[in-house]
């Protein structure tokens, strides 16, 4: 049995489907983004991609 080699995911695509502007760009995003806000989490700081 050989050992599982997951995906490499592309950063950019990534960051281009659940990065902070991607959020923006819909109500729901922008709406998810200030209900994270409210329970105190710092959203708008770079996570580790």
């Amino acid at each position: 049995m050989s050992t599982h080699y997951p995906k490499r995911r592309s950063l950019v695509k990534r960051r281009r489907k659940f990065g902070f502007r991607a959020r923006m760009k819909s109500s729901a995003g922008r709406k998810m983004i200030n209900r994270k806000r409210r329970a105190g989490r710092s959203v708008n700081v770079r996570s580790n991609f």
